[in-house]
């Protein structure tokens, strides 16, 4: 694939800024699509204004595009009827301009899983609605795929953390910003169960992957990151970074049902919290035996996040 093709970048947020840095410090010509300009954005990188829900708009803002990245999201409380236009934009994008498209895909298609590992082959069973919604998503891909309109590669992650990384995930704010000023870790569900958790800079290091190697299109695949461990084992590692204990303050499930009557984010996050209440583990086998060892070691990861929020420019 000749580097003189634009790789266009859908959303600015934690994972499409890191992605977007990623392919420029590969010497690619990168732009980023968003509908507000960015604080701030590495050299060299371009920037198009654009409502993905628009397809006319999202596809003249990828114009020249041999790859387009979807890294958009919707609000969580708004996820089913806000984020499906969005990547049907973006879809449209791709197919318009002859573009491969590499989407990025959560692990809520699969439904509960008994604990058993997931791997790529299994069926996206999902019981809730956002899972039902991400499903239905991942299905309008491949038919596109497979109706030969669109070159699609998927990669799929788990609940992300990292630098600049503080809402919309189990791991931020709550986590890295209590343990520094001393409070307990606010937690749903079993810390003693195995959890995967990916690390935003994998995240975008297998994406980019996926955006330049033939190998990668017409498949999905489960992005690499740190070894899975419990959460009480990673918060053990996070006490280890802020130089003391880490408590948990666990959240019982009845107790969100219950306030999530009144609060639309925690009546969501109930809905998913079947994800804490068996292990949950990623396996990233098949990223690994086609393309390399990959994933940062989680001690190393949790030290980088943990000096990004000691010393981030405010805080919220």
């Amino acid at each position: 694939m000749g580097e003189d093709r634009r790789h266009v970048v859908f959303g600015t947020g934690q994972v499409g800024h890191a992605l977007a840095a990623v392919l420029a410090g590969q010497g690619l010509t990168v732009r980023v699509v968003s509908r507000h300009r960015p604080p701030e954005l590495a050299d060299g990188i371009d920037w198009r204004a654009a409502d993905a829900t628009d397809p006319d708009a999202a596809s003249d803002a990828a114009k020249g595009a041999a790859v387009v990245y979807q890294c958009l999201n919707a609000p969580y409380t708004q996820w089913p009827e806000r984020f499906p236009p969005l990547q049907r934009g973006v879809l449209a994008a791709a197919e318009r301009n002859g573009a491969l498209l590499v989407c990025l895909e959560n692990l809520y298609g699969y439904g509960p899983t008994g604990g058993k590992p997931m791997t790529e082959d299994l069926p996206l069973a999902a019981t809730t609605v956002k899972g039902r919604t991400r499903a239905a998503m991942t299905a309008e891909l491949l038919a596109a795929a497979n109706a030969g309109q669109v070159r699609v590669a998927i990669g799929r992650a788990s609940d992300f953390f990292g630098p600049g990384v503080t809402q919309g995930s189990t791991l931020g704010e709550r986590v890295f910003g209590n343990a520094l000023a001393g409070k307990r870790a606010d937690f749903i569900g079993n810390p003693d169960l195995p959890h995967t958790y990916s690390y935003v800079p994998d995240i975008a290091a297998g994406l980019a992957t996926l955006g330049t190697d033939a190998r990668a299109a017409g498949q999905v695949w489960h992005l690499p990151g740190p070894p899975t461990v419990t959460t009480r084992a990673l918060l053990d590692l996070v006490a280890a970074e802020v130089g003391h204990r880490v408590g948990i303050r666990s959240v019982p499930k009845l107790a969100v049902r219950v306030l999530g009557l009144v609060n639309p984010m925690l009546r969501e996050l109930a809905e998913m919290s079947y994800e804490f209440d068996e292990p949950f583990v990623l396996d990233t086998s098949k990223y690994q035996a086609t393309f390399g060892v990959a994933g940062t070691p989680l001690a190393a990861a949790i030290a980088a996040t943990v000096a990004w929020y000691r010393t981030r420019p405010s805080t919220p």
